[in-house]
């Protein structure tokens, strides 16, 4: 079992996430625990749909980090 990371955003009426790993792979939910539940279902389908195509996985990110800007 492999972990990807997600960035998940506030869409104003629920919240929007998409896979950094996996180009194309996204989902929403009513809330943070929705989106997460919903995305892991994306990731499991989208990654079987690639090995049905021949396609290559990519190996998930190893490093995210924030960054502070001063405005």
């Amino acid at each position: 079992m492999k972990e990807n990371t997600i960035v998940i955003e506030n869409a104003g009426l629920n919240y929007s996430a998409y896979v950094l790993d996996v180009d194309g792979c996204t989902t929403t939910g009513a809330t943070v625990e929705e989106v997460v539940a919903n995305m892991r279902e994306a990731i499991e389908s989208h990654v079987v749909m690639m090995l049905e195509a021949g396609e290559t996985v990519p190996e998930p990110v190893e490093f995210v980090g924030t960054a502070k800007v001063a405005v």
